[in-house]
């Protein structure tokens, strides 16, 4: 617990004077790196239509200054995305020079959807109108960002079994469908250990999954074991640490990049949830910074 209280302490001291030294800082963006970010991470800017539509331009425009390379939106509803309609997110995305790769969403089954073990017609039309939005949007990936804890075994199946059915409607519209963890994830439901059954219990030529490495480590569980037992199921990552990337030591990141390949890793996409900077904006380009100037982070993964 003392060496985990250190490595935390020295991580935030570290990140707190990167933070300072911004304005001396030396220009990554250079090095040329196909890396992504969660709009999450930036949800206090541009986090809903209102925001989206005052800051939008002048933000995208400063990831792609950074040196990121495309965005994974994390707001959407109604058939639209930040509030605009699909084809105006994806212009607004590619003006500042970025790429609409991908987007977190998802609509949950009821209740009386799990007692009865399938999805309604109601739900699977929600997914027509969602993945026609995101097509139009030039969206590459959809992925459900989260899903509670089931109760048994039998209510995970169903959850398994309606995945397979939102990512083979993706596939005939040309999109990936994945799944996005947390910690919750890596706890048993009966025997069975939440992930490694939703993984062995999709079809993987419909259900990618995209994993957030920190979460991963938060439930007490190693990227690179699952990297190696399931080779090729994750097209994504998370890209993630306690706060700025590779302030905190928790993280083993260069193993995690060193198994890329046999993940089947084709993006990489940075997500933030908290920093030591007070503007985030600079935490945000202390994380491009670090994956930049990593030589273990290859220049592109896609295929």
């Amino acid at each position: 617990m003392k060496n985990f209280l250190y490595t935390m302490i020295a991580g935030a001291s570290l990140a707190l004077a990167a933070c300072n030294s911004q304005p001396q800082s030396t220009d990554m963006a250079s090095q040329k790196k196909d890396i992504g970010l969660q709009l999450y991470s930036i949800r206090q800017l541009i986090g809903n239509a209102e925001t989206f539509a005052t800051n939008g331009d002048s933000i995208l425009a400063r990831l792609a200054g950074m040196g990121y390379t495309c965005v994974e939106a994390a707001n959407y509803g109604g058939g639209k995305l930040y509030g605009m309609e699909p084809e105006a997110y994806k212009a607004c995305v590619e003006k500042a020079g970025l790429k609409s790769l991908s987007t977190h969403t998802t609509r949950g089954l009821s209740e009386e959807e799990l007692k009865a073990g399938v999805a309604s017609e109601e739900t699977m039309k929600w997914w027509d109108e969602c993945i026609a939005a995101h097509k139009a949007a030039g969206v590459e990936y959809i992925v459900t960002p989260w899903q509670n804890l089931p109760k048994t075994l039998d209510e995970l199946k169903v959850w398994c079994e309606y995945h397979n059915a939102i990512g083979k409607k993706c596939a005939e519209a040309g999109i990936k469908y994945g799944y996005h963890n947390h910690a919750h994830e890596f706890k048993k439901v009966e025997d069975q250990v939440m992930l490694a059954y939703m993984i062995e219990n999709t079809d993987p030529q419909y259900v990618f999954f995209e994993l957030d490495v920190y979460w991963t480590v938060m439930g007490q569980a190693s990227p690179v074991e699952y990297f190696k037992k399931y080779p090729g199921r994750f097209k994504l990552l998370h890209i993630k640490d306690h706060k700025e990337i590779g302030q905190s030591g928790m993280v083993g990141f260069d193993a995690i990049f060193k198994n890329a390949e046999v993940a089947g890793v084709e993006h990489i996409i940075v997500e933030a949830e908290a920093y030591e900077c007070e503007d985030m904006m600079d935490g945000v380009k202390l994380c491009a910074d670090y994956l930049l100037g990593a030589d273990f982070v290859k220049a592109s993964y896609s295929k």
